[in-house]
């Protein structure tokens, strides 16, 4: 099903904090502010944005199908498996055994079926033998606002997006 892919397997995070630098004060889209030089301490992105770590696991993306949502090859979502997913939701599923992310959406009659984000792609909809489990709800997405080869790995490791993959094959170096 081209298009519809995660890269790999999902994989747990890492439950201890790995907190990062927190500014004073909210950052300005206008004009900057001197006093934005001044932070307040750490925060920790797992303790701050994931409200079940034990049931949460991230997923690189890879494929086209999801853009309008925002969710573009090579990004990282962030899933909860604890959420019981309902029409609307975004979700990881698992479709005759190929890890797929899409919307959870309900016709009129109340069936379900996974719609992409993208016109170019067909939605999902499951015949009574077709197998179909949701492995969890994207709870949140890191999309990359910067070129990810300066910081000399893949997304989630041991990944690497169609993206990455063609920068390669094109002699880029973008591990």
């Amino acid at each position: 099903m081209a298009g519809y892919g995660i890269v790999s397997a999902p994989r747990p995070l890492d439950v201890s904090p790995h907190p990062v630098p927190a500014a004073l004060e909210a950052v300005h889209a206008g004009f900057p502010s001197v006093a934005q030089d001044y932070f307040t301490g750490d925060f920790s992105l797992d303790e701050n944005l994931i409200i079940h770590p034990d049931t949460t696991f991230v997923v690189s993306v890879a494929g086209d199908s999801m853009e309008g949502a925002g969710i573009f090859d090579g990004d990282i979502l962030i899933v909860d498996r604890s959420l019981r997913p309902r029409p609307d939701d975004i979700v990881i599923a698992a479709v005759d055994g190929e890890l797929t992310v899409k919307r959870l959406a309900q016709d009129r009659q109340g069936g379900l079926f996974l719609h992409p984000e993208n016109a170019a792609y067909p939605d999902i909809r499951l015949d009574p033998g077709d197998d179909m489990t949701v492995w969890g709800v994207v709870i949140g997405n890191y999309h990359w606002q910067c070129s990810r080869a300066q910081y000399g790995r893949p997304a989630v490791a041991g990944t690497e997006s169609r993206t990455q993959a063609a920068a390669q094959s094109a002699g880029r170096d973008m591990p």
